[in-house]
């Protein structure tokens, strides 16, 4: 009877310890957390396409939000010194990498809190020129990341201008002051401008505000088409520029396809998404045991002529066919 009592007291012993190792065992079972830290100048509003394509990446590499992977948004809004306390932040939260996207200031703003936490930063300027990197292929410490070497192609988009509309002889240029890349960029412009025996003239808005009252100015100044510069406050206000240059009904190129797609009238640049997607890639290397210092940084492969027929024939202007024999979409 006794050893009745024992073994019985022995199994419920047992039951309860199986028992309250189950939850145990089920958080053992559970994937690793790793966390991203996603350091933007950009505004988070029109972003979400190229956002989806660094998920996405981040995705194939086994590595999903909300199962086993979080990512700390911060988005400064264009306010460039709003960035050194939001790396600060997301340092202090330890994540374990930092995507530095939106251009160089993002990633200066990474570089100067830690240099420990890998950055994978996504730009359109010389890296090394930019002073993020020392080398492309070997990049060293903790930095790496994808170029889109948008500067260079402000000459090109020059040339496309004048293939569509030859008759254009005052070019204005639209920068955002604020933004790193403006220097470079008016310097390549004004070369290239002169190059093709045409005038121009720069015109600045750092806010959205000034927008208006640049396309005031330009237009004042008989501008004939407009080339406007790359910047997350553009990319942001692409419906307020699209529509001031429909009310002008003044031709303009942009750099990036997601204007034209809301009504911009062509646009040649870098694929946005596809950086996004390379920048993914190397995050998920890194969240797998990779050096940042060791991953080349990345040069933007996939360039796109992007043409929007229904904006070109509401300012009279006949696309030639030379132009659409090179466009990787015509939106009809």
């Amino acid at each position: 009877m006794q050893f009745n009592r024992l073994k019985r007291r022995e199994v419920i012993t047992l039951l309860g310890g199986v028992a309250a190792a189950w939850p145990l065992a089920a958080r053992a079972q559970r994937p690793a957390l790793s966390v991203v830290g996603f350091l933007s100048v950009t505004f988070p509003e029109g972003q979400e396409t190229n956002n989806a394509a660094f998920k996405k990446s981040l995705s194939e590499a086994g590595f999903v939000e909300g199962r086993n992977l979080t990512i700390e948004y911060r988005f400064a809004n264009n306010q460039l010194d709003r960035l050194p306390e939001m790396a600060a932040d997301l340092v202090a939260r330890n994540v374990a990498v930092i995507f530095a996207n939106g251009g160089a200031a993002s990633a200066r703003a990474a570089m100067a809190v830690t240099k420990s936490v890998p950055i994978v930063f996504n730009n359109g300027q010389d890296p090394v020129a930019m002073g993020l990197v020392t080398n492309f292929n070997h990049p060293g410490g903790n930095v790496t990341g994808v170029t889109f070497m948008a500067t260079e192609l402000g000459p090109k988009r020059f040339e496309l201008l004048k293939e569509l509309v030859p008759q254009a002889g005052r070019y204005a240029v639209l920068v955002d002051p604020n933004a790193p890349q403006t220097g470079p960029l008016v310097a390549e412009l004004r070369a290239a401008a002169a190059s093709l025996g045409r005038q121009v003239e720069v015109f600045g808005a750092s806010k959205a505000g000034e927008i208006d009252k640049a396309f005031i100015d330009l237009i004042k100044k008989g501008s004939d088409a407009l080339v406007v510069g790359s910047s997350s406050l553009f990319n942001a206000r692409r419906v307020q520029l699209v529509t001031l240059a429909a009310i002008h009904r003044l031709p303009a190129i942009y750099y990036d396809r997601n204007v034209v797609e809301v009504g911009g009238l062509i646009s040649y640049g870098a694929s946005i998404q596809e950086g996004q997607r390379q920048a993914g890639i190397y995050v998920g290397r890194i969240l797998k045991g990779e050096k940042p210092g060791d991953l080349p940084v990345a040069q933007a492969a996939k360039f796109e002529l992007i043409i929007n027929l229904q904006t070109a024939k509401s300012l009279g202007i006949e696309v030639p066919p030379s132009l659409l024999a090179q466009a990787d979409e015509v939106i009809e």
